[in-house]
């Protein structure tokens, strides 16, 4: 091999190093924040939009856990902060929205794995000032809350591809909520509401909720993951997968979980089963006419073209 083509060869091998080290330390999530203002009138609004930029780099370029993720591996979430009150010139109340979605195997299809929305958003900021994380303390609320909600939509994402293997994030966000109930703001504590982020990631590591977290994979690994090479099969294992459910709403009728988890899946269901057999629609739509009456309406289109 000639000199030229020595350098060539540890030119590529270079290269390749560099993009495999790349590709393998990609951050888990891909987040796009924006915070809207429409509620609040006549005042500097700078401070949101420096907020908002230093959100978008804090949460892409924040790594979370050892896993190894791919650049085409990331979970596509969004947040949507709604300003409604300024307290002061660095604190701030609101709400925040959160959705994560997931890819479904071999198809551009993302379905919806999480969607919530966190009436509890008071936070302190000063323009400009670094947005750190240490796993050990919570430097902020503000940082507490994102932190929080990263480790609850990983362990999502990990429960739909691995039975349980959400788990140790979800740990994580537990340990969150532990360190925050010292913090002043709503949210984190157990008498505050029964919707909160304290019972939220209670529910999820609660063992009454097992049936669900076992649902959230056989619905996605062995239902939507598997559409495309067999639809009728899919669409059986899915209602298998909600039959569990009903486990967990003869103990625990309006259980949180069972409502956040319909708020990510309930347009989705009706789309897959409303084109499936006559049985199946009625008993899928009796099953969640009966666990899930908020959405009765929605369910009654699965077997209106029975």
């Amino acid at each position: 091999m000639c000199i030229y083509d020595f350098k060539k060869y540890w030119l590529v091998i270079a290269i390749l190093i560099v993009a495999v080290s790349g590709n393998s330390s990609a951050q888990e999530i891909r987040c796009n924040i924006s915070i809207s203002t429409q509620s609040i009138q006549g005042t500097n609004k700078q401070v949101f939009e420096t907020l908002q930029t230093a959100l978008n780099e804090f949460m892409n370029n924040q790594r979370w856990t050892e896993k190894v993720y791919g650049d085409n591996e990331r979970i596509e979430c969004t947040m949507l902060i709604n300003i409604k009150e300024i307290v002061s010139a660095d604190e701030f109340k609101g709400t925040i929205q959160i959705q994560a979605r997931r890819p479904v195997y071999n198809s551009s299809y993302n379905s919806v794995l999480f969607n919530f929305l966190d009436n509890d958003f008071h936070i302190k900021y000063v323009e400009y000032e670094p947005l750190n994380y240490n796993q050990n303390s919570l430097e902020s609320n503000l940082i507490g809350l994102m932190a929080y909600y990263s480790y609850i939509i990983i362990g999502m994402d990990e429960d739909s591809f691995e039975l349980n293997g959400g788990s140790g994030s979800f740990q994580k966000a537990e340990r969150i909520v532990n360190m925050a109930q010292n913090m002043t703001e709503s949210g984190w504590k157990s008498f505050e509401n029964r919707k909160n982020r304290y019972w939220l990631v209670e529910n999820v590591l609660n063992e009454y909720h097992k049936p669900l977290r076992e649902c959230l994979y056989k619905y996605h690994r062995l239902g939507l993951d598997q559409m495309t090479s067999n639809v009728e099969k899919s669409r059986g294992e899915i209602a298998d997968a909600l039959e569990n459910l009903r486990k967990i709403h003869n103990q625990f009728p309006s259980s949180f979980l069972m409502q956040v988890f319909f708020s990510a899946k309930s347009d989705e269901i009706v789309d897959i089963f409303s084109e499936g057999s006559g049985t199946q629609k009625a008993s899928v739509s009796e099953l969640l006419i009966e666990i899930d009456p908020t959405n009765v309406n929605k369910y009654k289109k699965i077997t209106a073209n029975n």
